[in-house]
Protein backbone atom coordinates (compact mmCIF):
# COMPACT_ATOMS: atom_id res chain seq x y z
CA UNK A 1 0.00 0.00 0.00
CA UNK A 2 1.21 3.28 -0.09
CA UNK A 3 3.18 4.77 2.84
CA UNK A 4 3.62 8.13 4.28
CA UNK A 5 6.42 8.98 1.92
CA UNK A 6 3.90 8.63 -1.56
CA UNK A 7 1.88 11.19 -2.76
CA UNK A 8 -1.29 12.08 -1.63
CA UNK A 9 -0.15 10.84 1.80
CA UNK A 10 0.56 13.53 4.82
CA UNK A 11 4.00 13.18 4.93
CA UNK A 12 4.93 13.44 1.22
CA UNK A 13 7.10 16.28 -0.19
CA UNK A 14 7.31 15.30 -3.78
CA UNK A 15 6.36 16.37 -7.02
CA UNK A 16 2.72 15.38 -7.91
CA UNK A 17 1.71 14.86 -11.56
CA UNK A 18 -1.86 16.68 -11.41
CA UNK A 19 -3.60 17.30 -14.95
CA UNK A 20 -6.94 18.54 -15.58
CA UNK A 21 -7.61 18.25 -19.26
CA UNK A 22 -10.52 20.19 -21.07
CA UNK A 23 -10.06 18.54 -24.10
CA UNK A 24 -10.99 14.99 -23.12
CA UNK A 25 -14.46 13.79 -21.37
CA UNK A 26 -14.19 11.27 -18.54
CA UNK A 27 -16.20 7.87 -19.74
CA UNK A 28 -17.13 5.69 -17.53
CA UNK A 29 -18.01 1.89 -17.89
CA UNK A 30 -21.93 0.85 -18.17
CA UNK A 31 -23.25 -2.34 -17.10
CA UNK A 32 -24.88 -4.12 -14.51
CA UNK A 33 -23.91 -3.74 -10.57
CA UNK A 34 -20.66 -4.33 -10.33
CA UNK A 35 -19.66 -7.15 -6.82
CA UNK A 36 -17.36 -6.75 -4.47
CA UNK A 37 -10.99 -14.52 -1.41
CA UNK A 38 -6.92 -16.57 0.60
CA UNK A 39 -4.54 -17.66 -1.68
CA UNK A 40 -6.20 -20.91 -2.62
CA UNK A 41 -9.60 -20.04 -2.98
CA UNK A 42 -11.67 -20.25 -6.25
CA UNK A 43 -12.67 -16.40 -7.02
CA UNK A 44 -14.93 -17.36 -9.56
CA UNK A 45 -16.77 -19.21 -7.85
CA UNK A 46 -19.57 -18.57 -5.46
CA UNK A 47 -18.79 -20.17 -1.80
CA UNK A 48 -21.40 -22.64 -0.61
CA UNK A 49 -21.91 -25.08 2.86
CA UNK A 50 -19.59 -27.75 3.07
CA UNK A 51 -20.55 -31.50 1.99
CA UNK A 52 -20.35 -32.08 5.38
CA UNK A 53 -22.51 -29.60 7.23
CA UNK A 54 -24.33 -30.47 9.98
CA UNK A 55 -27.34 -27.56 9.05
CA UNK A 56 -30.64 -29.04 8.32
CA UNK A 57 -32.46 -27.84 4.98
CA UNK A 58 -34.11 -25.03 6.15
CA UNK A 59 -31.07 -24.04 8.53
CA UNK A 60 -29.38 -23.56 4.97
CA UNK A 61 -32.36 -21.84 3.29
CA UNK A 62 -31.76 -19.43 6.32
CA UNK A 63 -28.10 -19.19 5.75
CA UNK A 64 -28.47 -18.52 1.83
CA UNK A 65 -30.84 -15.83 2.72
CA UNK A 66 -28.55 -13.69 5.15
CA UNK A 67 -25.38 -14.53 2.47
CA UNK A 68 -27.56 -12.74 0.37
CA UNK A 69 -27.96 -9.86 2.19
CA UNK A 70 -24.73 -9.65 4.03
CA UNK A 71 -23.05 -9.46 0.50
CA UNK A 72 -24.09 -7.39 -1.15
CA UNK A 73 -22.69 -6.05 -4.45
CA UNK A 74 -20.58 -3.31 -4.64
CA UNK A 75 -19.87 -0.56 -7.14
CA UNK A 76 -15.91 0.58 -6.81
CA UNK A 77 -15.41 3.18 -8.63
CA UNK A 78 -10.88 3.55 -9.49
CA UNK A 79 -9.01 6.77 -9.87
CA UNK A 80 -5.27 7.14 -10.81
CA UNK A 81 -4.99 10.27 -8.33
CA UNK A 82 -1.56 11.17 -8.93
CA UNK A 83 2.19 10.19 -10.06
CA UNK A 84 5.82 10.29 -9.16
CA UNK A 85 8.50 9.63 -10.95
CA UNK A 86 10.66 6.98 -8.61
CA UNK A 87 14.76 7.12 -9.34
CA UNK A 88 16.79 4.12 -9.10
CA UNK A 89 20.57 3.50 -9.87
CA UNK A 90 20.01 2.55 -12.96
CA UNK A 91 16.71 3.79 -14.19
CA UNK A 92 13.59 6.33 -13.97
CA UNK A 93 10.41 4.61 -13.86
CA UNK A 94 6.27 6.36 -12.75
CA UNK A 95 5.02 4.76 -9.94
CA UNK A 96 0.98 5.50 -10.01
CA UNK A 97 -1.20 6.06 -7.31
CA UNK A 98 -4.30 3.62 -7.87
CA UNK A 99 -7.09 4.90 -5.66
CA UNK A 100 -10.06 2.36 -5.12
CA UNK A 101 -13.51 3.93 -3.47
CA UNK A 102 -16.79 2.03 -2.68
CA UNK A 103 -19.72 4.45 -4.33
CA UNK A 104 -22.91 5.18 -3.56
CA UNK A 105 -22.46 5.90 0.11
CA UNK A 106 -19.11 7.96 2.08
CA UNK A 107 -15.99 4.83 2.21
CA UNK A 108 -14.43 5.59 5.07
CA UNK A 109 -11.81 2.28 3.75
CA UNK A 110 -10.59 4.21 0.53
CA UNK A 111 -7.72 1.77 -0.71
CA UNK A 112 -4.46 3.38 -2.26
CA UNK A 113 -1.91 1.29 -3.92
CA UNK A 114 1.36 1.93 -5.98
CA UNK A 115 1.90 0.43 -9.46
CA UNK A 116 4.15 0.42 -12.57
CA UNK A 117 3.35 0.93 -16.49
CA UNK A 118 4.41 -2.60 -16.69
CA UNK A 119 2.50 -4.30 -13.73
CA UNK A 120 -0.47 -2.67 -15.89
CA UNK A 121 1.11 -4.30 -18.93
CA UNK A 122 2.00 -7.70 -16.68
CA UNK A 123 -1.95 -7.63 -16.04
CA UNK A 124 -3.33 -7.33 -18.93
CA UNK A 125 -1.03 -10.01 -21.15
CA UNK A 126 -2.14 -12.30 -18.27
CA UNK A 127 -5.69 -11.65 -18.72
CA UNK A 128 -5.30 -11.73 -22.52
CA UNK A 129 -4.03 -15.25 -22.21
CA UNK A 130 -7.26 -16.08 -20.37
CA UNK A 131 -10.12 -13.72 -21.23
CA UNK A 132 -8.90 -12.73 -25.07
CA UNK A 133 -12.55 -12.50 -26.89
CA UNK A 134 -14.48 -10.45 -23.46
CA UNK A 135 -11.38 -8.15 -24.09
CA UNK A 136 -11.22 -6.92 -27.87
CA UNK A 137 -13.26 -3.63 -26.26
CA UNK A 138 -10.73 -2.61 -23.76
CA UNK A 139 -7.86 -0.95 -25.25
CA UNK A 140 -4.57 -0.78 -23.08
CA UNK A 141 -2.55 2.26 -23.28
CA UNK A 142 0.11 2.05 -25.83
CA UNK A 143 4.28 1.41 -25.05
CA UNK A 144 5.83 5.10 -26.00
CA UNK A 145 9.40 4.49 -27.02
CA UNK A 146 10.47 8.17 -25.88
CA UNK A 147 8.95 10.51 -23.72
CA UNK A 148 7.49 8.49 -21.01
CA UNK A 149 8.82 10.47 -18.51
CA UNK A 150 7.61 13.79 -19.72
CA UNK A 151 4.55 15.78 -17.92
CA UNK A 152 2.18 15.23 -21.29
CA UNK A 153 2.54 11.82 -21.40
CA UNK A 154 2.31 10.91 -17.61
CA UNK A 155 -1.13 13.05 -17.32
CA UNK A 156 -2.21 11.24 -20.41
CA UNK A 157 -1.55 7.78 -19.35
CA UNK A 158 -2.86 8.51 -16.13
CA UNK A 159 -6.18 8.81 -17.62
CA UNK A 160 -5.84 5.96 -19.68
CA UNK A 161 -4.68 3.37 -17.17
CA UNK A 162 -7.70 4.86 -15.28
CA UNK A 163 -10.37 4.37 -18.28
CA UNK A 164 -8.56 0.53 -18.48
CA UNK A 165 -9.20 -0.35 -14.94
CA UNK A 166 -12.48 0.59 -15.58
CA UNK A 167 -13.72 -1.46 -18.37
CA UNK A 168 -11.69 -4.40 -16.90
CA UNK A 169 -14.35 -3.93 -13.80
CA UNK A 170 -17.13 -3.95 -15.78
CA UNK A 171 -16.35 -7.37 -17.53
CA UNK A 172 -17.74 -9.34 -14.51
CA UNK A 173 -15.64 -12.92 -15.32
CA UNK A 174 -12.73 -10.58 -15.09
CA UNK A 175 -12.90 -8.58 -12.14
CA UNK A 176 -13.68 -12.03 -10.67
CA UNK A 177 -10.46 -13.36 -11.54
CA UNK A 178 -7.56 -13.81 -9.44
CA UNK A 179 -5.21 -12.01 -11.88
CA UNK A 180 -7.52 -8.73 -11.46
CA UNK A 181 -7.36 -9.39 -7.13
CA UNK A 182 -4.12 -10.01 -7.41
CA UNK A 183 -2.58 -7.08 -9.33
CA UNK A 184 -4.89 -5.00 -6.83
CA UNK A 185 -3.82 -7.03 -3.44
CA UNK A 186 -1.01 -9.48 -3.80
CA UNK A 187 2.09 -7.26 -3.48
CA UNK A 188 0.97 -5.80 -0.34
CA UNK A 189 -0.05 -8.99 1.23
CA UNK A 190 3.12 -10.78 0.21
CA UNK A 191 4.84 -8.04 2.41
CA UNK A 192 2.32 -7.99 5.47
CA UNK A 193 2.74 -11.71 5.45
CA UNK A 194 6.66 -11.56 5.36
CA UNK A 195 6.23 -9.42 7.67
CA UNK A 196 4.39 -11.32 10.36
CA UNK A 197 6.84 -14.23 9.71
CA UNK A 198 9.66 -12.30 10.68
CA UNK A 199 7.48 -11.03 13.54
CA UNK A 200 6.97 -7.81 12.52
CA UNK A 201 3.75 -7.73 14.17
CA UNK A 202 2.72 -3.73 14.29
CA UNK A 203 3.81 -3.42 10.77
CA UNK A 204 2.27 -6.81 9.59
CA UNK A 205 -1.16 -5.72 11.44
CA UNK A 206 -1.06 -1.73 9.50
CA UNK A 207 -0.54 -3.12 6.23
CA UNK A 208 -3.27 -5.92 6.76
CA UNK A 209 -5.49 -3.09 7.89
CA UNK A 210 -5.43 -1.49 4.46
CA UNK A 211 -5.30 -4.07 1.56
CA UNK A 212 -7.85 -5.78 4.02
CA UNK A 213 -10.64 -3.73 2.75
CA UNK A 214 -9.94 -3.31 -0.43
CA UNK A 215 -9.99 -7.41 -0.58
CA UNK A 216 -12.94 -7.56 0.91
CA UNK A 217 -14.77 -5.33 -1.97
CA UNK A 218 -13.04 -7.06 -4.82
CA UNK A 219 -13.95 -10.77 -3.33
CA UNK A 220 -18.29 -10.03 -1.78
CA UNK A 221 -18.66 -12.89 -3.89
CA UNK A 222 -16.22 -15.31 -2.39
CA UNK A 223 -16.57 -14.39 1.72
CA UNK A 224 -14.16 -17.14 2.66
CA UNK A 225 -11.06 -15.41 0.24
CA UNK A 226 -10.40 -12.69 3.43
CA UNK A 227 -10.70 -14.90 5.83
CA UNK A 228 -6.21 -16.12 5.79
CA UNK A 229 -5.84 -11.88 5.50
CA UNK A 230 -8.66 -11.63 8.87
CA UNK A 231 -6.81 -14.61 10.70
CA UNK A 232 -3.30 -12.94 10.16
CA UNK A 233 -4.85 -9.82 11.81
CA UNK A 234 -5.88 -12.08 14.72
CA UNK A 235 -2.15 -13.73 15.36
CA UNK A 236 -0.89 -9.85 14.94
CA UNK A 237 -3.39 -8.35 17.50
CA UNK A 238 -3.17 -11.28 19.98
CA UNK A 239 0.58 -11.23 19.86
CA UNK A 240 0.54 -7.59 20.18
CA UNK A 241 -1.46 -8.13 23.62
CA UNK A 242 -4.56 -6.99 22.42
CA UNK A 243 -6.92 -9.97 22.91
CA UNK A 244 -10.17 -7.90 22.93
CA UNK A 245 -9.63 -6.76 18.97
CA UNK A 246 -8.28 -10.21 18.74
CA UNK A 247 -11.40 -11.91 19.09
CA UNK A 248 -13.53 -8.79 17.34
CA UNK A 249 -11.52 -9.94 13.82
CA UNK A 250 -11.91 -13.91 14.77
CA UNK A 251 -15.20 -13.45 15.26
CA UNK A 252 -15.62 -11.53 11.56
CA UNK A 253 -13.38 -14.75 10.41
CA UNK A 254 -16.51 -17.14 11.66
CA UNK A 255 -19.15 -15.60 9.96
CA UNK A 256 -17.30 -16.08 7.19
CA UNK A 257 -16.41 -19.64 7.51
CA UNK A 258 -20.11 -20.48 8.60
CA UNK A 259 -21.31 -23.98 7.00
CA UNK A 260 -17.82 -24.41 5.99
CA UNK A 261 -16.37 -26.62 8.77
CA UNK A 262 -13.81 -28.40 6.12
CA UNK A 263 -11.84 -24.94 5.36
CA UNK A 264 -8.83 -25.74 6.43
CA UNK A 265 -9.28 -22.56 8.86
CA UNK A 266 -11.90 -24.11 10.30
CA UNK A 267 -10.40 -25.80 13.23
CA UNK A 268 -7.56 -23.95 13.98
CA UNK A 269 -9.48 -20.66 14.05
CA UNK A 270 -12.10 -22.17 16.34
CA UNK A 271 -9.10 -23.46 18.27
CA UNK A 272 -7.71 -19.77 18.83
CA UNK A 273 -11.02 -18.14 19.40
CA UNK A 274 -11.15 -20.61 22.48
CA UNK A 275 -8.18 -19.87 23.73
CA UNK A 276 -8.73 -15.97 23.17
CA UNK A 277 -12.34 -16.55 24.66
CA UNK A 278 -10.96 -17.65 28.15
CA UNK A 279 -8.62 -15.45 28.40
CA UNK A 280 -10.82 -12.79 28.12
CA UNK A 281 -13.45 -14.17 30.69
CA UNK A 282 -15.80 -14.57 27.84
CA UNK A 283 -18.42 -17.97 27.16
CA UNK A 284 -15.84 -20.30 25.58
CA UNK A 285 -18.47 -23.33 25.53
CA UNK A 286 -20.47 -22.89 22.14
CA UNK A 287 -16.76 -22.67 20.56
CA UNK A 288 -15.46 -25.39 22.22
CA UNK A 289 -18.58 -27.48 21.20
CA UNK A 290 -18.14 -26.38 17.63
CA UNK A 291 -14.50 -27.46 17.59
CA UNK A 292 -15.16 -31.01 18.93
CA UNK A 293 -18.17 -31.68 16.36
CA UNK A 294 -15.63 -30.12 13.65
CA UNK A 295 -12.75 -32.77 15.06
CA UNK A 296 -15.13 -35.68 15.54
CA UNK A 297 -16.79 -35.04 11.39
CA UNK A 298 -13.20 -34.41 10.27
CA UNK A 299 -10.52 -35.73 12.43
CA UNK A 300 -6.58 -34.56 11.63
CA UNK A 301 -3.52 -36.40 12.09
CA UNK A 302 -1.50 -33.18 11.99
CA UNK A 303 -3.00 -29.97 12.79
CA UNK A 304 -2.07 -26.62 12.55
CA UNK A 305 -2.03 -23.97 15.03
CA UNK A 306 -3.71 -20.45 13.25
CA UNK A 307 -0.34 -19.10 13.81
CA UNK A 308 1.48 -22.19 12.09
CA UNK A 309 -1.36 -21.66 9.06
CA UNK A 310 -0.65 -18.31 8.23
CA UNK A 311 3.26 -18.17 8.01
CA UNK A 312 3.05 -20.25 5.01
CA UNK A 313 0.37 -18.40 2.97
CA UNK A 314 2.09 -16.02 0.11
CA UNK A 315 5.50 -17.62 0.36
CA UNK A 316 5.44 -16.93 -3.76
Amino acid sequence: MANLEHPGSPGWTGPIHQCTPTARQDVLPSGPDLPRSGPEEHLETQDGPSSNSSMTTRELQEHWQKEKSRWRHVKLLFEIASARIEERRVSKFVMYQVVVVQTGSFDSDMAVVERRYSDFERLHKALLKRFGPELEDVAFPRKRLTGNLSAETICERRLELRDYLRLLYAVRAVRRSREFVDFLTRPELREAFGCLRAGQYARSLDLLGRVLPLQEKLTAHCPTAAVPALCATLVCLRDLERPAEAFAVGERALQRLRARESHRYYAPLLDAMVRLAYALGKDFASLQGRLDDSQLRSPTHRGFTLKELTVREYLS
